[in-house]
């Protein structure tokens, strides 16, 4: 039996994109909001509109309880979560549970597994996939990681265990450097995440950032092809892209990621993540269990429309579609459109005076932004996802270069300046990229 209503616990681009596949599916879209998005896209779009207004912004979709009365008084079906605010919280999803509410995604246990990066290293180890050397358990002495370190040699990296983010990362290049770099994880992890557990792990050199998207039924999975996310700042992705790498090494990566969703009962769509060094060989990273921001460009290249099939299997479809059914065609980039500077990228609010954003054939832009909207200060800086599609990855960047150019923001700051000088600039042009890509040009910053 299918959703009659879901509630979208979620606001911006990512609100829109899943009101619109609801549309698609013929589910009424209701919608939570804050007082900040009472006038927003999303919730001038939805069937039912759930005015929920907190002292604190953020906990207008962080309050669990509040999520869940909002679900049972809508009468809703199931609530997507989107990405961020309580989509990888198993507290949410086991209160839907025992109000008899679906939680569009994993299971409040994967996502509890998933959510420690040590067990998570752990069962995707135990699956097959390759994982960097380090430690199966949490470091908490520097004498121990310092030992650790000495057989899997330096550098290493200090990981936050409920981590994500990038948040509290450390490099330690040397002995010495432990004891400070261990105290400083420790701190962040335990300010951010109320766990101040950490792992030391070695650091991949010259890494480039590799994701795969796949979709399972709680039974089998599928994937969907690869994503490039190498160009970054602090540790948030800016530009996506993909394909990337050969037949053969999807064929033999894809199989190892959906043997690992399988392993653990994976439901819905998950991503993922790997780091890819010099050598080609890979290194899982983390799973997330949610819809990526970058899903856009996997479903540019394949067809698919990858929320809805994340929808269907919540409802207790089996996969639509076998590994076979999978093509890949063309490439696709994305570019970040943050109201942010391009220096520091500090986050940029204000109204939008005025913006405009491209069209034609291959060009896709998902955003909820309009001339007079008001960019608010306390919420993520994403302003709108620009896409492109050409047959081969040149001709993708020069659609790029001409949809950049023919974009308009005014108002705030934002990333389009920075994205244009990227798609000129000729490591990029070559393909030369790893995660250190922005710290290496400085240049583009300017």
């Amino acid at each position: 039996m299918g959703f009659k209503r879901v509630l979208i616990a979620n606001r911006g681009e990512i609100a829109l994109r899943i009101m619109r596949a609801l549309r698609d599916m013929g589910i009424e879209a209701a919608i939570i909001h804050g007082r900040e998005d009472r006038l927003s896209l999303p919730v001038r779009m939805s069937d039912v509109a759930y005015a929920n207004y907190k002292d604190n912004p953020l906990d207008s979709y962080l309050d669990i309880e509040s999520v869940v009365a909002a679900a049972k008084e809508l009468e809703c079906d199931a609530v997507h979560p989107g990405y961020g605010f309580l989509a990888e919280n198993a507290k949410f999803v086991k209160r839907l549970e025992e109000e008899g509410i679906t939680f569009i995604g994993p299971s409040a246990d994967v996502i509890t597994l998933l959510g420690d990066k040590i067990e998570a290293r752990a069962a995707m180890e135990a699956a097959g996939l390759p994982t960097a050397k380090g430690s199966s358990e949490p470091i908490s002495s520097a004498d121990v990681a310092r030992q650790l370190a000495d057989e899997i040699g330096y550098p290493v990296i200090i990981k936050a265990a409920a981590g994500g983010g990038g948040i509290g990362m450390q490099i330690v290049e040397e002995a010495s450097e432990f004891e400070s770099a261990l105290k400083l994880c420790q701190s962040r992890a335990k300010s951010a995440f109320g766990d101040d557990r950490v792992f030391v792990e070695k650091y991949i050199m010259g890494a480039q950032h590799v994701e795969f998207q796949v979709l399972a039924d709680g039974k089998n999975a599928i994937h969907f092809g690869e994503r490039f996310c190498s160009i970054q700042r602090r540790h948030q992705k800016l530009v996506e892209e993909g394909p990337w790498l050969t037949d053969e090494k999807r064929a033999e990566i894809g199989a190892l990621v959906c043997a690992g969703a399988e392993s653990v009962g994976y439901k819905g769509l998950a991503t993922f993540e790997f780091l890819r060094d010099a050598n080609g060989d890979f290194y899982f990273l983390e799973v997330n269990p949610r819809v990526q921001v970058e899903h856009t460009v996997t479903e540019l290249i394949t067809g698919h429309n990858l929320v809805e099939l994340g929808i269907r299997v919540a409802q207790g479809e089996d996969l639509p579609l076998a590994q076979e059914d999978i093509k890949w065609r063309g490439h696709a980039i994305q570019c970040r459109l943050n109201a942010e500077d391009t220096v520091n990228f500090v986050p940029s609010p204000g109204r939008l005076w005025d913006c405009h954003f491209p069209s034609g054939f291959g060009i896709r832009c998902d955003t909820h932004a309009h001339p007079g909207y008001e960019m608010p200060g306390c919420f993520d800086s994403l302003l709108a996802k620009l896409l492109t599609w050409g047959e081969d990855r040149e001709s993708a960047v020069r659609r790029m270069r001409s949809a950049l150019d023919e974009t308009i923001i005014e108002g705030v700051e934002h990333l389009i300046p920075l994205h244009r000088r990227i798609m000129d600039e000729e490591d990029f042009i070559n393909g030369d990229i790893t995660i250190k890509y922005i710290d290496e040009h400085p240049e583009l910053l300017f």
